[in-house]
């Protein structure tokens, strides 16, 4: 039933910055975890960011440092701001809300590529 717009995917050199965008149809942030997560050639999908309905965030390791998960109530929008990218950065990243409960409820976005080439 919820919709995730993604945007902001793209092509950049090695040292560049990308933010991605993630905008649900609904306002699902108070119950929510929203999360961006990639899938790279050959590779299995992979968590890189997630921040939970009360703020708390979590990166994978190789990402730390490097990229920004943030949201913005007022524009019902999740961030994703990627700085130093590097080639293995390069993926389809997809944005993901999730509700933990008796049954699970979780959405998932389009997907976005990027791609961190010279």
């Amino acid at each position: 039933q919820v919709q995730l717009v993604e945007s902001g995917g793209g092509l950049v050199q090695p040292g560049g910055s990308l933010r991605l965008s993630c905008a649900p149809s609904a306002r699902i942030f108070s119950i929510f975890t929203m999360g961006w997560y990639r899938q790279a050639p050959g590779k299995e999908r992979e968590l890189v960011a997630e921040i939970t309905s009360a703020g708390s965030t979590n990166y994978v390791d190789s990402v730390k440092g490097r990229f920004t998960i943030s949201k913005d109530n007022a524009k019902n929008t999740v961030y994703l701001q990627m700085n130093s990218l590097k080639p293995e950065d390069t993926a389809v990243y997809y944005c993901n809300a999730k509700r933990m409960g008796v049954i699970q409820t979780e959405y998932w976005g389009q997907g976005t590529q990027v791609t961190v080439s010279s």
